[in-house]
């Protein structure tokens, strides 16, 4: 592949690089993600119009909401960051899969009596659900297995409210596969046209731990974030795993040869945009994940978050740097560099703190300015430009 680089004089991607990639996405470079949660969502629609074989490696220890009954029920890994990922990068454009993504989106209503859930999943697996009705065969006749499989995995008491229904078709599949996500994942892209390819950092049950700079902790990544209750009272020291949302000591969590092969297939590593803590840095700590990135040769890039992160009150880009570089050479010390560049729009982007250049370089990595906002997606990243600057870095 031609390398081609975004300087500061140019600040623009090649053009001419950028229409071969439309031309045959099939064949655009292997960007590779690590990420969760919702924040990549519109740059994942917009990448496979460039490419096709992006990576996306997803943190599965969400434990809030519904995913938390799922998870107390099951004894699984969180599955809705895949969920999403999955149908961000499906290709809307063919027959179909705008009525999937629509199945997979919708959810059952937080305040409705029990029994009107678990009646409208039952009229789902019937097929006499307009939301599931509109679905072509083959992928309807799919779907509606995998909810009658749920239906009789599911226990009696069950609490079906905001639950989302793509949650429950695939935690239907990984109670079928012998609790392994990877073939649900594999039948669902192949059936709903996934341009990427989209799976979880670890196939196991763990959750967040996170130790706070007034020494206590925090069990849990719904309780980190602060979504489903107050924020923490002082930001976060340090984070790990561990077994279970009652267990506060570590647990070492390998990663699988599978996605260590995915990261050294990669033109691009991309530490993207996204709750820094539970998104970022949680889908880096298992072990293997430091080495794995540095033994690959391809350009590293962070793409700092603009604005304010309530995850991560008080830490700088250049403190945010050090934070993923901690966290990716503990398994690997003395590795190459795993952060090449940091990704800003100096212009237009409104950062936390200073962009300090020369804490910046002195970690080892060079500063990249290019207009990433535009009026429209101020104050966040557009995600057409965004793409088109980390298909300029491959």
């Amino acid at each position: 592949m031609v390398q081609v680089r975004i300087t500061r004089q140019a600040r623009v991607p090649d053009p001419v690089l950028l229409r071969r990639h439309e031309r045959c996405p099939d064949l655009g470079p292997r960007i590779l993600f690590f990420s969760g949660g919702t924040a990549l969502r519109a740059l994942s629609q917009r990448i496979i119009r460039y490419t096709h074989n992006s990576i996306h490696i997803i943190t599965p220890f969400d434990s809030g909401g519904s995913s938390a009954v799922l998870r107390r029920a099951f004894g699984m890994p969180a599955i809705g960051d895949v969920r999403n990922r999955l149908m961000a990068l499906s290709d809307q454009s063919l027959h179909g899969n705008p009525e999937v993504v629509a199945l997979f989106a919708h959810r059952f209503p937080k305040d409705a009596p029990a029994r009107e859930p678990r009646e409208t999943l039952e009229t789902m697996a019937r097929g006499r659900h307009p939301l599931v009705s509109a679905i072509p065969d083959p992928m309807r006749k799919i779907v509606r297995h995998h909810l009658r499989v749920f239906t009789e995995w599911m226990p009696p008491a069950f609490d079906l409210a905001g639950a989302s229904v793509g949650n429950l078709v695939l935690t239907a599949g990984y109670l079928e596969h012998r609790r392994h996500l990877d073939p649900v994942i594999y039948l669902f892209s192949k059936l709903a046209e996934v341009r990427g390819t989209v799976r979880p950092v670890v196939n196991h049950s763990l959750h967040l731990c996170a130790e706070l700079q007034d020494g206590t902790t925090v069990l849990g990544q719904h309780l980190i974030t602060g979504k489903e209750g107050p924020a923490p009272a002082s930001p976060v020291r340090s984070l790990r795993l561990v077994r279970s949302a009652a267990d506060t000591d570590p647990v070492r969590a390998p990663i699988r040869d599978k996605v260590r092969r995915l990261i050294a297939s990669a033109d691009l590593i991309c530490f993207p945009v996204g709750s820094f803590w539970t998104s970022l840095v949680a889908t880096l700590l298992p072990q293997g994940v430091g080495a794995a990135v540095a033994a690959n040769p391809c350009p590293k890039v962070f793409v700092p978050n603009l604005g304010h992160d309530p995850e991560a009150p008080g830490l700088t880009v250049a403190d945010q740097l050090r934070v993923l570089l901690a966290t990716l050479t503990r398994d690997a010390p003395g590795a190459g560099l795993p952060v090449d560049f940091v990704l800003v729009d100096q212009e237009n982007g409104r950062y936390p703190g200073p962009l300090d250049r020369r804490a910046i370089q002195a970690k080892g990595a060079e500063i990249l300015d290019c207009p990433l906002v535009t009026p429209d997606s101020a104050p966040l990243l557009d995600p057409e430009r965004l793409a088109r600057a980390l298909l300029s870095l491959t």
